[in-house]
């Protein structure tokens, strides 16, 4: 996604200084994160040498506002680091974009909390990562439902949630969490709380153990917290998925996906160059071109998705429409199903090459990690919830 790249605004920023622009910030941390990525896929561990190098570089703090210190980086040069990472660890391409997410629920609603605001403003100075705990056990998977909820405590809230999964919760600084807004509201309405970790115990009730995604460290744990009223968000949790984290979602995961597959295009392409050069050959390969348009689809329909929210991001009423929510859960449909087309095509390209483990065009990573695009938020359950908006609509 290069077309996208511009300098953001950092006049002010507490990551100012030479060499310090948008494109070399992010080259430096996918050089990093392409040096462990196998060690982190092998051992199953948290990228902590890429995530400090964001830390380092000002990425943490991407979407906050130049205004408040950050980088003021736009929607789509967010999109274009995932896709950077996503070429070189996935796991550290998914870890940004889940933060990302955290971060821009933040800044679009933090309204007129200045205990959001002032979280945002030491965080370029202080950079904390933030994990999203919205699952749930006994909920389904779905995101707009709770069964936790807030308590009222003296002057205090409380709250104990069971979560399936919290990525790289162990490694988290602050998690930002859904619960319901009082113990007698309904399922549906429910509130964003900003836990700080030392206001959370986290007891660990699940490991691990993927095929993919590995260092994600997506662990289970039952959360329970005590923090004050102002740890919540002042928009109700249903504004802020249609806005933000739904549509932010499925923008950032796309497009790390992307990145996975151009890897697995560009190793394909270095096999057969190098069979060539073995072989004497002149002619091309049939399958690579067409393994190479199956991959300009699937950018076209990532950068077309990027392109469309980052035009509709404050236009609360066109995101609100059963339309756009169709269209951006179809972008997850279709990106999560072109990886794994692109990956096996790329395997049928590379031959016994990309299967083994101990080559320079092994795709044994790529493959194991596009599964996890279906699975995650399942496909059939996105699935479900277009046909009903169908069967509710009128627009076309």
């Amino acid at each position: 996604m290069s077309s996208f790249v511009t300098e953001p605004a950092s006049a002010g920023s507490a990551y100012s200084g030479i060499d310090r622009s948008w494109d070399a910030r992010v080259a430096r941390v996918a050089a990093i994160a392409a040096t462990h990525a196998d060690d982190v896929d092998a051992a199953g561990r948290f990228p902590r040498e890429a995530v400090d190098a964001m830390r380092d570089d000002g990425l943490l703090g991407a979407w906050i506002p130049a205004a408040l210190g950050g980088l003021g980086a736009s929607v789509e040069q967010i999109a274009s680091a995932c896709e950077a990472f996503g070429q070189q660890c996935a796991s550290v391409g998914m870890v940004f974009a889940m933060h990302q997410i955290q971060v821009a629920a933040l800044v679009r609603h933090a309204g007129d909390s200045e205990s959001v605001r002032e979280y945002l403003r030491a965080m370029p100075h202080a950079p904390r990562l933030i994990a999203s705990g919205t699952s749930e056990i006994g909920v389904g998977g779905d995101l707009r439902t709770s069964k936790c909820a807030v308590q009222v405590v003296d002057a205090e809230r409380e709250l104990r949630k069971q979560a399936p999964v919290i990525s790289y919760g162990l490694e988290a600084d602050d998690l930002l969490v859904t619960a319901r807004r009082a113990e007698d509201a309904t399922s549906g309405d429910q509130v964003l709380v900003l836990l700080r970790r030392e206001q959370c115990t986290l007891t660990q009730s699940s490991v691990w153990q993927s095929l993919g995604f590995r260092g994600t460290c997506s662990h289970g744990f039952t959360v329970s917290a005590r923090f004050s009223p102002d740890a919540i968000l002042p928009v109700p949790f249903g504004v802020i998925a249609t806005e933000t984290m739904v549509p932010v979602s499925h923008v950032v995961w796309a497009s790390v996906w992307l990145g996975i597959a151009t890897d697995a295009v560009r190793r394909a392409r270095r096999a057969v160059r190098e069979d060539a050069r073995r072989q004497g050959a002149t002619g091309g390969s049939p399958r690579l071109a067409e393994l190479v348009s199956k991959l300009h689809a699937m950018r076209g329909t990532v950068h077309d998705a990027v392109r469309e929210y980052a035009s509709r991001m404050d236009d609360p009423d066109a995101l609100g429409t059963m339309a756009y929510a169709i269209r951006i859960n179809n972008l997850k449909l279709e990106a999560s199903e072109a990886l794994v087309d692109v990956v096996q095509r790329a395997m049928r390209v590379t031959g016994i090459a990309g299967y083994r483990l101990d080559t320079a065009v092994s795709l044994g990573r790529a493959l194991r990690d596009s599964f996890g695009a279906i699975v995650m938020i399942s496909n059939d359950r996105i699935l479900a919830a277009n046909a009903n908006l169908l069967m509710a609509s009128r627009e076309d």
